[in-house]
């Protein structure tokens, strides 16, 4: 048996998702686009889907186009609102915390003379609404900033950020990195005023290959993918239906048991913070509120990567950072501007709704065999 503390890396799909991820395959197999029977069925299903993850997300169907993934997605929006926006200016106001499918794309546009503003967090991984306010101008085309760090769980101020567009009369658009964010923390995109919101599949118990844009109406991207024109035209090619289906039902049975699910996290967090303070003192920890999946902890005196190895070793599985890092140093701690002792400790326990107490105390019980077996080796 091994316990699972990764979840904000990925999750287990759940079995009502793989079900229907195999019927689709088995029984509703058609091309969306064919117009005989079985087709017709397929795309009747597709209509049901889009609507079960808008029903989820708190929007209108027409406003979901179904992607690859989320990294798909924030490509997508960030090329796409500054096209359709070139007028504005070639301003971009972004955090220094943004996942790397945010930070990339972005960079690229700056070398390719575009200015960018990248806010700054405080050690707790805080953004203040107030530095986002000052750092727009009249040529500012678009705002990115995302509503849960994946290594922090810092739940940043969007939809203050999307207020003070409106008081400034900027006329930037606002797109928001929701993957960790989706089911974790309420929230619609009416809510917090976006523009344009990416959210994944593999973060909510569906597979990996699939995520979605939502794209506020009235805004018009351009086309992500030219072809035979499926969703709305913006992205064609034949629907991926099997991860489709999979991601829709992932969102409706997490949209019905949200509030349950959260509760459930936000206690285990809370409960592996008491544990922590009693049992391990040393141990510091990152950002103590926050989203409720995510708890970021260092162990002073101890290299990460050793530390998750001789986890692993005892089948608990957690993260040194963010799985998308692969080994490099986070610029998200980095960031903090934490001492080398918390940066070099620097490990992401993350939960879901399936974890258990019983997996928190293999956690803990790994942790204080970590500290005592490896101390002499690394403090």
């Amino acid at each position: 048996m091994f316990h699972y503390l990764d979840n904000a890396a990925t999750t287990p799909v759940r079995p009502e998702a793989a079900q229907a991820a195999l019927e689709a395959m088995t029984e509703g197999w058609g091309n969306p686009s064919s117009q005989y029977a079985l087709g017709k069925q397929a795309a009747d299903r597709m209509k049901g889907w889009r609507a079960d993850l808008a029903g989820a997300l708190g929007c209108g169907p027409e406003e979901v186009y179904f992607t690859s993934c989320g990294s798909e997605s924030d490509n997508w929006a960030i090329s796409g609102a500054l096209e359709c926006n070139r007028r504005a200016g070639k301003h971009i106001i972004t955090t220094a915390i943004e996942h790397a499918a945010v930070l990339e794309p972005i960079k690229a546009l700056e070398r390719q003379g575009y200015e960018v503003t990248y806010l700054q967090p405080d050690r707790r991984g805080r953004i203040d609404p107030a530095q986002a306010a000052a750092a727009l101008r009249p040529d500012t085309a678009l705002v990115s900033m995302m509503l849960v760090n994946n290594e922090l769980g810092a739940v940043l101020p969007v939809k203050e950020v999307a207020q003070a567009i409106k008081r400034a009369g900027c006329p930037a658009l606002l797109h928001c990195d929701a993957v960790q964010g989706f089911l974790k923390v309420p929230f619609t995109p009416r809510e917090l005023g976006v523009d344009l919101l990416s959210v994944s599949g593999h973060k909510i118990h569906a597979p990996k290959g699939v995520g979605a844009l939502y794209v506020r109406k009235g805004v018009r991207l351009p086309p992500l993918i030219r072809g035979g024109g499926q969703e709305g035209g913006y992205r064609s090619g034949t629907e991926a239906t099997s991860q489709i289906a999979a991601f829709a039902a992932a969102a409706r049975l997490g949209a019905v048991s949200f509030q349950e699910d959260t509760t459930r996290m936000a206690e285990l967090k809370a409960y592996t913070l008491d544990r922590l303070a009693r049992e391990i003192p040393e141990a510091e920890v990152l950002v103590p509120d926050g989203a409720p999946h995510i708890l970021p902890i260092s162990l002073p005196g101890y290299k990460s990567e050793v530390v998750v190895r001789f986890l692993s070793d005892r089948g608990v599985y957690l993260s040194s950072g963010s799985a998308c890092h692969r080994g490099r140093p986070s610029h998200v701690f980095a960031a903090l501007k934490l001492p080398k002792a918390l940066l070099d400790g620097a490990l992401r326990v993350s939960f879901s709704y399936d974890t258990s107490r019983e997996n928190v105390n293999a956690l803990m019980d790994g942790l204080k065999g970590a500290k005592e077996q490896l101390f002499t080796t690394l403090s």
